[in-house]
């Protein structure tokens, strides 16, 4: 019985013992981390896509008038009405938001399979945009991601998915 208590008592004052250092060693297993004082890597500077503007939301930018960097005149412009019997309907696509950090009217779109000057609009509202048409990958039934400036334009909530109407420009 007296060995049974020793054997005992060594064992809990080595779990004792265990337990008083774990936390100690905890920072070093990556599924043990603080997340909150987890590092964030700083974000990479991405370059425009092709056709973009060059301007980039001040830093510290929050709001969609901070993020919207396009002048009155490029809003003007991407506004003006299409050619008539210049375009032809590429189909409908429902787009969310896209990087609100690049500045610009664009279409992310499996619409298209080349980068290509276009127009998009939206039922809701009847209003539309001229945009820049980038293709990406995925079936054409896929969504598409447009640009901050050009969801303002068409009068669409930035939180929607819009189902648009895209044309491709003559």
């Amino acid at each position: 019985m007296k060995g049974e208590g020793r054997k005992l008592r060594g064992i809990l004052t080595t779990l004792l013992i265990c337990a008083a250092l774990a936390p100690a060693g905890c920072g070093k297993l990556p599924f043990l981390k603080d997340r909150s004082q987890a590092e964030v890597p700083a974000p990479q500077p991405q370059t425009p896509p092709e056709g973009a503007a060059a301007v980039r939301p001040p830093e510290g930018a929050r709001t969609a008038e901070q993020f919207d960097t396009t002048t009155a005149d490029e809003r003007k412009k991407a506004a003006a009405a299409p050619k008539p019997g210049g375009e032809s309907l590429l189909g409908e696509t429902v787009a969310s938001l896209g990087d609100p950090a690049v500045a610009g009217f664009w279409l992310e779109t499996p619409l298209v399979s080349s980068v290509r000057q276009g127009r998009v609009e939206n039922p809701a509202t009847g209003k539309s945009s001229q945009v820049e048409l980038r293709p990406i990958e995925g079936p054409k039934t896929g969504g598409s991601r447009i640009s901050l400036a050009a969801m303002r334009l068409i009068g669409a909530s930035l939180t929607d998915l819009p189902t648009l109407k895209v044309f491709a420009g003559g």
